[in-house]
């Protein structure tokens, strides 16, 4: 299937199941996603400035965007951060890029997931879901041998549903592999 392939499956196919599945009145009512948010923290980057660049590197080739770097919010001795120090690296995707990295996510790098059987089934109470990854090399585009530490990141998807089985039905049917029940 080629990249367009999901937004035209939206489209086309879940818009549709959802409306049969929950009795929309309106094609407006069915929930859509809104956003992807990729979010690593590195705490070590306090010590270690080149940490920094090297995850903004590697989720600049995970996304397909430049990442950019997320700023302490205020001054906390104990850990020596001082306040606008980068702590972290996000990425917010939309539009194409954010159907073009979803597909990537479900057809290539869960499945590389060692021992993988499915992710979790809890969303956040409005719809939202965020999944936590635990090494960033089950994506294809970061080289194993370059990797000089491995990191974990969060993945948010933010949709316009109203409840969570809105939520996880149009998740669902996206083709997020959720553990069975």
């Amino acid at each position: 299937m080629n990249t367009t392939s999901l937004r035209t499956d939206y489209k086309e196919r879940i818009v549709s199941v959802l409306t049969k599945e929950f009795g929309y009145k309106s094609v407006m009512q069915v929930p859509k996603l809104e956003k992807i948010v990729l979010n690593q923290g590195l705490g070590d980057a306090v010590a270690d400035k080149k940490l920094i660049e090297v995850a903004i590197n590697e989720m600049s080739a995970i996304s397909g965007q430049k990442a950019v770097p997320t700023l302490s919010k205020k001054d906390i001795s104990n850990f020596k951060l001082r306040k606008k120090m980068p702590i972290g690296v996000r990425v917010t995707l939309r539009g194409e890029k954010m159907y073009e990295f979803l597909e990537r996510l479900v057809r290539v790098a869960l499945p590389r997931i060692r021992d993988f059987k499915g992710i979790e089934s809890k969303l956040d109470g409005r719809g939202n879901y965020t999944l936590g990854i635990q090494e960033q090399i089950i994506f294809p585009e970061i080289n194993i041998e370059s990797v000089s530490k491995i990191s974990g990141m969060n993945i948010t998807l933010v949709t316009t549903a109203k409840t969570d089985e809105e939520g996880f039905a149009l998740l669902r049917e996206f083709g997020l592999p959720f553990k069975k029940k």
